[in-house]
Protein backbone atom coordinates (compact mmCIF):
# COMPACT_ATOMS: atom_id res chain seq x y z
CA UNK A 1 0.00 0.00 0.00
CA UNK A 2 2.76 2.09 0.31
CA UNK A 3 3.50 2.73 -3.31
CA UNK A 4 0.31 4.04 -4.05
CA UNK A 5 0.02 6.45 -1.00
CA UNK A 6 3.00 9.84 -2.14
CA UNK A 7 3.13 13.24 -1.02
CA UNK A 8 1.39 16.69 -0.45
CA UNK A 9 0.57 20.43 -1.42
CA UNK A 10 0.04 23.42 -0.94
CA UNK A 11 -2.30 26.67 -0.49
CA UNK A 12 -1.56 30.62 -1.48
CA UNK A 13 -3.83 32.49 0.69
CA UNK A 14 -4.45 36.22 -0.83
CA UNK A 15 -4.04 39.43 1.11
CA UNK A 16 -5.84 42.36 0.19
CA UNK A 17 -5.79 46.15 1.07
CA UNK A 18 -9.59 46.84 0.01
CA UNK A 19 -11.90 47.28 3.18
CA UNK A 20 -13.57 44.25 4.40
CA UNK A 21 -16.51 43.12 6.44
CA UNK A 22 -15.25 40.72 9.51
CA UNK A 23 -17.35 37.45 9.77
CA UNK A 24 -16.65 36.44 13.02
CA UNK A 25 -16.36 32.25 12.86
CA UNK A 26 -18.51 32.03 15.91
CA UNK A 27 -20.86 33.83 14.89
CA UNK A 28 -21.71 32.96 11.48
CA UNK A 29 -24.93 31.08 10.26
CA UNK A 30 -23.74 27.19 9.36
CA UNK A 31 -25.05 24.59 7.30
CA UNK A 32 -23.65 21.06 7.95
CA UNK A 33 -23.27 18.26 4.35
CA UNK A 34 -24.36 15.45 5.22
CA UNK A 35 -21.56 12.66 4.70
CA UNK A 36 -22.96 8.98 4.56
CA UNK A 37 -20.07 6.73 4.45
CA UNK A 38 -16.91 9.03 5.57
CA UNK A 39 -16.26 9.38 8.78
CA UNK A 40 -12.61 11.31 8.49
CA UNK A 41 -14.06 15.23 6.81
CA UNK A 42 -16.72 17.64 7.72
CA UNK A 43 -17.95 20.31 5.56
CA UNK A 44 -19.74 23.51 7.03
CA UNK A 45 -20.86 26.11 4.47
CA UNK A 46 -21.43 29.73 6.05
CA UNK A 47 -24.25 32.21 4.76
CA UNK A 48 -21.03 34.66 4.17
CA UNK A 49 -20.12 31.72 0.99
CA UNK A 50 -16.65 30.50 2.93
CA UNK A 51 -17.01 26.71 3.15
CA UNK A 52 -15.06 25.25 6.43
CA UNK A 53 -13.18 21.87 6.19
CA UNK A 54 -12.24 19.51 8.85
CA UNK A 55 -10.31 16.86 8.13
CA UNK A 56 -10.87 14.74 11.76
CA UNK A 57 -8.77 11.94 10.38
CA UNK A 58 -5.70 12.88 8.09
CA UNK A 59 -4.08 9.19 9.25
CA UNK A 60 -4.79 6.50 11.76
CA UNK A 61 -4.84 7.30 15.35
CA UNK A 62 -4.10 11.01 14.58
CA UNK A 63 -4.18 12.95 17.93
CA UNK A 64 -5.38 16.59 16.23
CA UNK A 65 -6.95 17.38 13.40
CA UNK A 66 -6.77 20.45 10.27
CA UNK A 67 -9.10 23.03 9.46
CA UNK A 68 -9.35 24.87 6.32
CA UNK A 69 -11.24 27.98 5.35
CA UNK A 70 -11.81 27.81 1.72
CA UNK A 71 -13.12 31.44 0.37
CA UNK A 72 -14.45 31.98 -3.08
CA UNK A 73 -12.24 34.33 -5.15
CA UNK A 74 -14.26 36.87 -5.78
CA UNK A 75 -15.47 37.06 -1.76
CA UNK A 76 -11.73 37.40 -0.77
CA UNK A 77 -11.16 41.10 -0.92
CA UNK A 78 -14.51 41.84 1.70
CA UNK A 79 -14.11 38.76 3.73
CA UNK A 80 -11.58 38.83 6.72
CA UNK A 81 -10.84 35.50 8.70
CA UNK A 82 -9.00 34.89 11.41
CA UNK A 83 -5.48 33.29 10.35
CA UNK A 84 -5.28 31.58 13.72
CA UNK A 85 -8.78 29.52 13.84
CA UNK A 86 -7.39 27.69 10.45
CA UNK A 87 -4.81 25.55 9.21
CA UNK A 88 -4.74 27.35 5.96
CA UNK A 89 -7.30 29.72 4.27
CA UNK A 90 -7.43 28.65 0.02
CA UNK A 91 -9.15 30.86 -2.43
CA UNK A 92 -11.30 28.63 -4.55
CA UNK A 93 -11.74 27.29 -7.54
CA UNK A 94 -8.15 26.72 -7.29
CA UNK A 95 -6.26 27.12 -10.43
CA UNK A 96 -3.21 24.50 -9.94
CA UNK A 97 -2.65 21.89 -7.76
CA UNK A 98 -0.76 19.24 -6.31
CA UNK A 99 -1.87 16.11 -5.54
CA UNK A 100 0.62 12.96 -3.99
CA UNK A 101 -1.58 10.27 -4.19
CA UNK A 102 -2.55 7.96 -6.97
CA UNK A 103 -5.97 7.45 -5.98
CA UNK A 104 -6.63 11.24 -6.29
CA UNK A 105 -5.87 11.12 -9.98
CA UNK A 106 -9.02 9.53 -11.18
CA UNK A 107 -11.06 11.65 -8.60
CA UNK A 108 -10.22 14.90 -10.45
CA UNK A 109 -10.54 13.32 -13.79
CA UNK A 110 -14.11 12.36 -13.25
CA UNK A 111 -14.53 15.78 -11.85
CA UNK A 112 -13.23 16.86 -14.81
CA UNK A 113 -10.23 19.23 -13.46
CA UNK A 114 -7.59 17.09 -13.78
CA UNK A 115 -5.81 20.09 -16.29
CA UNK A 116 -5.45 21.86 -12.74
CA UNK A 117 -2.65 18.96 -11.99
CA UNK A 118 0.94 20.86 -12.40
CA UNK A 119 2.97 18.66 -10.00
CA UNK A 120 3.11 15.08 -8.54
CA UNK A 121 5.65 13.13 -6.81
CA UNK A 122 6.78 9.73 -8.41
CA UNK A 123 4.70 9.89 -11.92
CA UNK A 124 5.55 6.45 -12.87
CA UNK A 125 3.26 4.78 -10.60
CA UNK A 126 0.39 7.16 -12.61
CA UNK A 127 -1.36 4.56 -14.72
CA UNK A 128 -4.52 6.86 -16.40
CA UNK A 129 -3.76 6.93 -19.97
CA UNK A 130 -5.16 10.26 -19.70
CA UNK A 131 -2.81 11.90 -17.24
CA UNK A 132 -0.13 9.89 -18.55
CA UNK A 133 -0.01 11.44 -21.67
CA UNK A 134 -0.10 15.40 -19.96
CA UNK A 135 3.29 13.76 -18.07
CA UNK A 136 4.82 12.93 -21.71
CA UNK A 137 3.27 16.10 -22.77
CA UNK A 138 5.81 17.83 -19.91
CA UNK A 139 2.42 19.37 -18.47
CA UNK A 140 2.83 17.67 -14.89
CA UNK A 141 5.86 18.03 -13.23
CA UNK A 142 8.10 14.87 -11.57
CA UNK A 143 8.71 16.05 -7.50
CA UNK A 144 10.63 13.07 -6.43
CA UNK A 145 9.10 11.19 -3.59
CA UNK A 146 6.93 11.57 -0.89
CA UNK A 147 9.65 12.39 1.61
CA UNK A 148 11.79 14.36 0.08
CA UNK A 149 9.55 15.97 -2.62
CA UNK A 150 11.33 18.79 -4.63
CA UNK A 151 10.92 21.82 -3.09
CA UNK A 152 12.21 24.01 -5.79
CA UNK A 153 10.31 22.89 -8.69
CA UNK A 154 7.24 22.88 -6.36
CA UNK A 155 7.75 26.11 -5.16
CA UNK A 156 8.26 27.12 -9.10
CA UNK A 157 5.19 25.82 -9.98
CA UNK A 158 3.38 28.15 -7.42
CA UNK A 159 0.07 25.75 -7.28
CA UNK A 160 -3.34 27.19 -5.41
CA UNK A 161 -2.80 23.85 -3.33
CA UNK A 162 -1.31 21.15 -2.57
CA UNK A 163 -3.05 17.78 -1.49
CA UNK A 164 -1.13 16.21 0.98
CA UNK A 165 -0.39 12.53 2.67
CA UNK A 166 1.43 11.43 5.40
CA UNK A 167 1.44 9.23 8.24
CA UNK A 168 2.33 12.05 10.64
CA UNK A 169 2.78 15.38 10.94
CA UNK A 170 6.67 15.23 10.04
CA UNK A 171 7.21 16.01 6.79
CA UNK A 172 10.05 18.19 6.36
CA UNK A 173 9.50 18.87 2.60
CA UNK A 174 5.73 20.05 3.56
CA UNK A 175 7.48 22.26 6.81
CA UNK A 176 9.37 23.94 3.91
CA UNK A 177 6.29 24.29 1.73
CA UNK A 178 4.11 25.64 4.34
CA UNK A 179 6.95 28.47 5.27
CA UNK A 180 7.25 29.62 1.96
CA UNK A 181 3.20 30.62 2.57
CA UNK A 182 2.00 27.44 0.61
CA UNK A 183 -0.28 25.49 3.36
CA UNK A 184 -0.79 21.64 3.31
CA UNK A 185 -4.14 20.05 2.87
CA UNK A 186 -4.01 16.50 4.36
CA UNK A 187 -6.54 14.33 2.52
CA UNK A 188 -6.89 10.75 4.72
CA UNK A 189 -9.00 9.01 2.53
CA UNK A 190 -7.11 5.97 2.80
CA UNK A 191 -7.71 5.86 6.60
CA UNK A 192 -11.49 5.41 6.15
CA UNK A 193 -12.57 1.49 6.91
CA UNK A 194 -15.64 1.00 4.45
CA UNK A 195 -15.12 1.08 0.80
CA UNK A 196 -18.06 3.59 0.27
CA UNK A 197 -16.13 5.94 3.15
CA UNK A 198 -13.33 5.85 0.82
CA UNK A 199 -15.96 6.94 -2.34
CA UNK A 200 -17.44 9.53 -0.67
CA UNK A 201 -13.78 11.73 -0.66
CA UNK A 202 -14.19 13.04 -4.25
CA UNK A 203 -16.90 15.21 -2.32
CA UNK A 204 -13.87 16.49 -0.56
CA UNK A 205 -11.85 17.41 -3.59
CA UNK A 206 -15.33 18.65 -5.05
CA UNK A 207 -15.26 21.86 -2.41
CA UNK A 208 -11.71 22.61 -4.05
CA UNK A 209 -13.23 23.01 -7.34
CA UNK A 210 -17.12 24.57 -6.92
CA UNK A 211 -17.76 20.79 -8.21
CA UNK A 212 -20.21 19.61 -5.08
CA UNK A 213 -23.34 18.90 -7.16
CA UNK A 214 -20.80 16.73 -9.78
CA UNK A 215 -19.32 14.81 -7.23
CA UNK A 216 -22.91 14.10 -5.31
CA UNK A 217 -24.15 13.08 -8.79
CA UNK A 218 -21.12 10.53 -8.93
CA UNK A 219 -20.96 9.26 -6.06
CA UNK A 220 -24.22 8.50 -5.59
CA UNK A 221 -24.17 6.55 -9.01
CA UNK A 222 -21.38 4.37 -7.58
CA UNK A 223 -23.11 4.07 -4.05
CA UNK A 224 -26.30 2.99 -5.89
CA UNK A 225 -24.44 0.20 -8.24
CA UNK A 226 -22.21 -1.14 -5.38
CA UNK A 227 -25.54 -1.14 -2.88
CA UNK A 228 -27.68 -3.42 -5.95
CA UNK A 229 -25.18 -5.66 -6.86
CA UNK A 230 -24.17 -6.51 -2.99
CA UNK A 231 -28.05 -7.01 -2.17
CA UNK A 232 -27.85 -9.91 -5.36
CA UNK A 233 -24.71 -11.31 -3.80
CA UNK A 234 -27.16 -11.62 -0.19
CA UNK A 235 -29.44 -13.66 -1.76
CA UNK A 236 -27.74 -16.83 -2.40
CA UNK A 237 -26.89 -19.62 0.06
CA UNK A 238 -23.50 -19.93 -0.90
CA UNK A 239 -20.82 -19.08 1.01
CA UNK A 240 -17.25 -19.76 0.39
CA UNK A 241 -14.64 -19.69 2.62
CA UNK A 242 -11.73 -16.95 1.52
CA UNK A 243 -8.16 -16.24 3.00
CA UNK A 244 -6.36 -12.98 2.02
CA UNK A 245 -2.60 -11.46 1.94
CA UNK A 246 0.99 -13.16 1.94
CA UNK A 247 3.96 -13.38 3.76
CA UNK A 248 7.25 -10.59 4.37
CA UNK A 249 9.97 -11.80 6.26
CA UNK A 250 8.12 -14.40 7.84
CA UNK A 251 5.04 -12.28 8.92
CA UNK A 252 1.89 -13.08 7.65
CA UNK A 253 -0.17 -9.62 6.82
CA UNK A 254 -3.77 -10.05 6.08
CA UNK A 255 -6.35 -7.58 6.57
CA UNK A 256 -7.91 -7.16 10.04
CA UNK A 257 -11.91 -8.07 10.44
CA UNK A 258 -13.27 -4.40 10.61
CA UNK A 259 -10.83 -3.24 7.93
CA UNK A 260 -12.09 -1.65 4.59
CA UNK A 261 -10.73 -5.40 3.16
CA UNK A 262 -12.71 -7.51 4.98
CA UNK A 263 -15.67 -5.31 4.35
CA UNK A 264 -15.75 -5.86 0.64
CA UNK A 265 -15.65 -9.82 1.51
CA UNK A 266 -18.62 -9.18 3.62
CA UNK A 267 -20.59 -7.60 1.02
CA UNK A 268 -19.32 -10.39 -1.49
CA UNK A 269 -21.23 -12.67 0.83
CA UNK A 270 -18.23 -14.75 1.80
CA UNK A 271 -16.80 -16.33 4.73
CA UNK A 272 -13.63 -14.35 5.74
CA UNK A 273 -11.87 -16.30 8.16
CA UNK A 274 -10.73 -13.35 9.78
CA UNK A 275 -14.65 -11.73 10.03
CA UNK A 276 -14.68 -12.13 13.65
CA UNK A 277 -11.33 -10.25 14.30
CA UNK A 278 -12.06 -6.38 15.78
CA UNK A 279 -8.80 -4.88 13.77
CA UNK A 280 -9.35 -2.50 11.32
CA UNK A 281 -6.35 -2.67 9.65
CA UNK A 282 -3.87 -5.61 9.46
CA UNK A 283 -3.08 -8.17 11.53
CA UNK A 284 0.37 -9.63 11.51
CA UNK A 285 0.15 -13.38 12.08
CA UNK A 286 2.60 -16.74 11.82
CA UNK A 287 2.42 -18.52 8.56
CA UNK A 288 1.77 -22.00 11.29
CA UNK A 289 -1.18 -19.64 12.58
CA UNK A 290 -2.71 -19.36 8.95
CA UNK A 291 -2.47 -22.63 8.16
CA UNK A 292 -4.26 -23.50 11.14
CA UNK A 293 -6.90 -21.62 9.90
CA UNK A 294 -7.09 -21.26 6.80
CA UNK A 295 -6.01 -24.51 5.20
CA UNK A 296 -8.78 -25.84 3.86
CA UNK A 297 -10.25 -22.14 2.50
CA UNK A 298 -11.82 -22.12 -0.96
CA UNK A 299 -10.48 -19.34 -1.89
CA UNK A 300 -7.47 -16.97 -1.76
CA UNK A 301 -7.34 -13.30 -2.69
CA UNK A 302 -4.61 -10.56 -2.92
CA UNK A 303 -1.83 -12.34 -2.12
CA UNK A 304 0.55 -9.52 -1.82
CA UNK A 305 1.89 -8.24 -5.13
CA UNK A 306 2.56 -12.51 -6.76
CA UNK A 307 1.52 -12.64 -9.97
CA UNK A 308 2.29 -16.69 -10.62
CA UNK A 309 1.92 -19.75 -8.54
CA UNK A 310 5.87 -20.41 -9.47
CA UNK A 311 6.47 -17.40 -7.78
CA UNK A 312 4.54 -17.78 -4.68
CA UNK A 313 6.07 -21.42 -4.67
CA UNK A 314 9.80 -19.77 -4.95
CA UNK A 315 8.91 -17.25 -2.53
CA UNK A 316 7.57 -20.09 0.71
CA UNK A 317 7.02 -23.17 0.20
CA UNK A 318 4.45 -22.76 2.64
CA UNK A 319 2.05 -21.83 0.31
CA UNK A 320 1.92 -24.93 -1.49
CA UNK A 321 -0.06 -26.51 1.45
CA UNK A 322 -3.15 -24.45 1.05
CA UNK A 323 -6.20 -25.68 -0.50
CA UNK A 324 -6.76 -22.54 -1.86
CA UNK A 325 -2.75 -23.24 -3.56
CA UNK A 326 -3.28 -26.93 -4.77
CA UNK A 327 -6.59 -25.64 -6.73
CA UNK A 328 -5.62 -23.20 -8.37
CA UNK A 329 -8.18 -20.47 -6.26
CA UNK A 330 -5.93 -17.19 -6.20
CA UNK A 331 -6.76 -13.91 -7.37
CA UNK A 332 -4.77 -11.30 -7.64
CA UNK A 333 -4.74 -7.57 -8.40
CA UNK A 334 -0.94 -7.16 -9.28
CA UNK A 335 -1.51 -8.32 -13.11
CA UNK A 336 -3.41 -5.39 -13.55
CA UNK A 337 -1.29 -2.60 -14.56
CA UNK A 338 -0.68 0.64 -15.96
CA UNK A 339 1.89 1.26 -19.17
CA UNK A 340 4.54 2.24 -16.62
CA UNK A 341 3.99 -0.84 -14.01
CA UNK A 342 1.41 1.19 -11.57
CA UNK A 343 -1.36 -1.01 -10.09
CA UNK A 344 -4.38 0.10 -11.53
CA UNK A 345 -5.90 -1.38 -8.23
CA UNK A 346 -4.32 1.16 -5.89
CA UNK A 347 -5.19 3.91 -8.33
CA UNK A 348 -8.65 3.37 -9.41
CA UNK A 349 -10.31 0.85 -6.89
CA UNK A 350 -10.64 3.54 -3.94
CA UNK A 351 -13.29 5.59 -6.06
CA UNK A 352 -14.90 2.70 -7.87
CA UNK A 353 -15.38 -0.07 -5.16
CA UNK A 354 -18.60 -0.41 -7.01
CA UNK A 355 -16.14 -2.27 -10.15
CA UNK A 356 -13.88 -4.01 -7.06
CA UNK A 357 -17.29 -5.85 -5.48
CA UNK A 358 -18.50 -7.45 -9.02
CA UNK A 359 -15.09 -8.39 -9.61
CA UNK A 360 -15.15 -10.72 -6.35
CA UNK A 361 -18.76 -11.15 -6.53
CA UNK A 362 -17.70 -13.04 -10.11
CA UNK A 363 -15.61 -14.93 -8.37
CA UNK A 364 -17.03 -16.57 -5.81
CA UNK A 365 -20.29 -16.09 -7.16
CA UNK A 366 -20.19 -16.64 -11.03
CA UNK A 367 -23.74 -17.36 -11.65
CA UNK A 368 -25.19 -13.93 -10.53
CA UNK A 369 -22.92 -12.23 -13.03
CA UNK A 370 -22.43 -14.54 -16.01
CA UNK A 371 -21.33 -12.25 -18.73
CA UNK A 372 -19.01 -10.03 -16.42
CA UNK A 373 -15.74 -9.38 -17.53
CA UNK A 374 -13.46 -8.47 -14.50
CA UNK A 375 -11.55 -5.22 -14.10
CA UNK A 376 -8.97 -5.72 -11.26
CA UNK A 377 -8.95 -9.14 -10.01
CA UNK A 378 -7.55 -12.11 -12.08
CA UNK A 379 -6.72 -15.44 -11.70
CA UNK A 380 -3.04 -16.14 -10.85
CA UNK A 381 -1.17 -17.31 -13.77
Amino acid sequence: MKNHILIALFLIVISCKQQVNKIPNSEASKTSSTLRYANGFSIEKQDSGVTILEITSPWPNAENGFTYALVPEEKMATISLNKEEYDAIITIPVKKIIVTSTTHIPVLESLGVDSTLVGFPNTDYISSTATRKRIDNKEIRELGNNESMNTEIALELQPDVVIGFGIDNQNKAYKTLETANIPIVYNGDWTEQTPLGKAEWIKFFALFFNQEKKADSIFNSVEKEYLKIKSLAAKTDKKSTVLSGAMFKDVWYLPGGKSWAAQYLKDANTSYLWADNQETGSLSLSWEKVLATAKNADYWVSPSQFTTYEQMEAGSPHYTQFKAFKNKKIYTFANTRGETGGLLFFELAPSRPDIVLKDLIYIFHPEILPNYKPFFYQPLQ
